[in-house]
């Protein structure tokens, strides 16, 4: 641990994470970023998953996932850097909030969900995507993904309160 602790307390010296948390306008902006970037990741993800659900049932499965999917994935190359960049401003502190380490174990877990419903049943999506029911499977997994990300948006709100 003390290895890692020097390499978070390097991180918290460098100019970059100065001025994250020196500056008076670089702070919020990323913020901003990380919130809009995270906003469409999940508003993408839980439109698809209502609709797997059973909701607007006059939409294709498949169409809707081309569509917000994509925007949902493309979303990322805002969220990451901007997540990393915010870490950086308070590197020794976030490395041990609890929210923080559940924050990162539920985005794990939501990724490793979508990996699945990707895999299995999303697979045979043609035989549910206009008018069938989802499978049991498939329901699952989208009704697990909207649990997990609500979970990820209330940790990454706690982290300022632990």
């Amino acid at each position: 641990m003390a290895g890692g602790a020097g390499v978070l307390h390097t991180l918290a010296m460098t100019p970059l994470s100065q001025a994250m948390r020196e500056g008076a306008w670089l702070y919020p902006i990323v913020e901003i970023v990380h919130i809009a970037g995270f906003s469409v990741l999940v508003g993408g993800v839980v439109l698809f998953d209502l609709r797997v659900l059973g909701f607007a049932r006059s939409l294709p499965v498949s169409a809707l996932g081309d569509h917000v999917l994509r925007w949902a994935l493309a979303s990322v190359l805002l969220v990451v850097p901007a997540g990393l960049l915010l870490f950086s401003a308070h590197p020794v502190e976030l490395a041990n909030n609890p929210a923080l380490i559940v924050k990162l174990v539920l985005i794990a877990l939501a990724g490793l969900n979508a990996l699945a419903f990707h895999l299995l049943p999303y697979r045979n999506v043609a035989a549910w995507d206009r008018d069938g029911r989802a499978p049991p499977l498939a329901r699952a997994g989208a009704a697990l993904s909207i649990l997990l990300w609500l979970g990820v948006i209330t940790c990454g709100r706690m982290l300022a309160y632990l």
